[in-house]
């Protein structure tokens, strides 16, 4: 079996049709529906990313700058570890839900049945880009549609990857390869599709939503925003600095989920930002130069911060333009309304201000775009309790960042401004899935009674009966 792979450009939309056509066509005959199929497909995958593991990891380095284990632990490990999830459960998923019937609708079953929406369009992002597209691909798959990916154009290599990759494990009649840039993907979503599913910047979110409305197709947005991380004068500063410093290095800190800024009390604030620099200084010793930024616009963004700020930059923010790295800067007491502290920074910029009461805290927080990921350092359950209450935000981690996306269990996704609708294991599935209410009824008893014409004591029981 092989995956069809298509480079498109405006002038080739009855090409594209036609291979939605195809692609609908196959839906339409009902192949895809047996779990047999499902984890066939699924199966497919998880050979794929194990056996090609070394290509997977040198084309994430060619994009991204990463080192072998960093594109491993971002781009291959989350996937294979969705797909044996999936195929773990994929049976139970697929399986009707059975529900209670009123008493006035007995004698009757009812029951919830998952059926595959169709045909669906993934559309990656380029900061973990095999992941972030494979993911989304599992869930379509282990629901049973159809699926066209299109991944990301600032990865080139990694779509290439993706679009060589992919012919040699899945189903050619079920899923396709398009790349592209922005044209292609709003000539993808002109064609009209059961599903779109972005990965991305809000912004970008935004086109895709208007893309799609022309065709009525329901988006999912998994999207971004500023992550605040909240700390208490409670908490273990040395584990706090240390998996702050870790999660805001991950990928140069080009993470949707990473921490974005720290509210801190102002008791702790010098004591932490003394172990984040230490704890960052400790983790980048084998660096030769600071982070690498994946193209020159986001370098340049970025430049744009650390030029921007009215903060002290305690460590850090050394620019290598022949590079186009950055060296992890932390920017303590920026003002509110700079750069840094309105844009998500998605990058090596970490911003600290500080709050001398929670409410203050939770107030700013709240003040701004909901957030998709929520941190909490504290020593106090109920102090952490009440700020995972009283804050919005797509996900909640206490006394770590971004975790909470390794969880299979978990729904992943954003609120707001953050994105809509969410994903990961059986809420993945069931994103990509259709919950059709069904309910069975014998032919008899059938009560005359509830056909009209209504007499006045028919109508007085059938009230107090409904």
């Amino acid at each position: 079996m092989s995956v069809e792979t298509t480079t498109t450009t405006p002038i080739e939309r009855p090409v594209l049709a036609a291979q939605l056509a195809r692609l609908r066509g196959y839906y339409q005959s009902g192949a895809t529906r047996s779990a047999e199929w499902r984890i066939g497909q699924l199966e497919a995958l998880k050979r794929m990313l194990v056996e090609r593991e070394r290509e997977i990891v040198d084309a994430v380095k060619a994009d991204l700058g990463r080192s072998d284990f960093d594109a491993w632990f971002g781009d291959v490990a989350p996937p294979l570890g969705d797909v044996e999830y999936a195929l773990k459960h994929l049976r139970s998923w697929v399986k009707p839900r059975r529900r209670k019937v009123p008493l006035l609708q007995l004698p009757a079953k009812a029951r919830i049945q998952y059926e595959p929406l169709g045909v669906v369009l993934v559309i990656g992002p380029w900061n973990y880009p095999v992941n972030l597209s494979i993911g989304p691909v599992v869930a379509a798959l282990a629901a049973g549609n159809c699926v066209v990916l299109k991944p990301s154009e600032v990865a080139p290599e990694t779509s290439a990857l993706m679009a060589r990759l992919l012919p040699a494990y899945l189903d050619n009649d079920a899923v396709a390869v398009v790349e592209g840039d922005g044209v292609v993907t709003q000539e993808l979503l002109a064609q009209g599709f059961d599903l779109a599913f972005f990965t991305g910047g809000t912004e970008i979110g935004r086109k895709i939503m208007a893309g799609a409305a022309n065709t009525l197709t329901p988006v999912v947005l998994e999207l971004g925003g500023k992550s605040p991380v909240i700390v208490t004068p409670d908490a273990d500063l040395d584990v706090t600095a240390r998996r702050i410093a870790w999660v805001k290095l991950l990928n140069s800190g080009q993470t949707c989920i990473a921490p974005d800024y720290l509210l801190v009390h102002e008791s702790v604030r010098d004591a932490l930002v003394t172990k984040i620099r230490t704890s960052l200084e400790k983790m980048t010793a084998e660096d030769t130069g600071g982070r690498p930024i994946v193209n020159q616009r986001q370098f340049d963004r970025l430049r744009g911060y650390l030029t921007a700020t009215r903060s002290t930059v305690v460590v850090g923010g050394a620019i290598d333009d022949a590079a186009r790295s950055i060296t992890p800067a932390i920017l303590v007491d920026p003002d509110l309304d700079e750069p840094a502290m309105t844009e998500e920074i998605f990058g090596p910029i970490l911003p600290v201000t500080t709050y001398s009461d929670l409410g203050e805290a939770i107030r700013f927080v709240n003040s701004r775009p909901k957030p998709l990921g929520l941190y909490v350092f504290s020593g106090d359950r109920k102090v952490a309790n009440r700020i995972i209450e009283q804050i919005p935000a797509g996900g909640a981690v206490v006394n770590h960042c971004a975790v909470h996306y390794l969880v299979p269990s978990l729904p992943f996704g954003g609120v707001g401004a953050s994105g809509m609708g969410s994903y990961h294991g059986e809420w993945g599935f069931q994103a990509f899935s259709h919950r059709k209410s069904v309910v069975v009824k014998p032919f008899k008893p059938d009560l005359r009674m509830v056909y009209p014409p209504y007499s006045e004591k028919t109508q007085r029981l059938l009230r107090r009966m409904f």
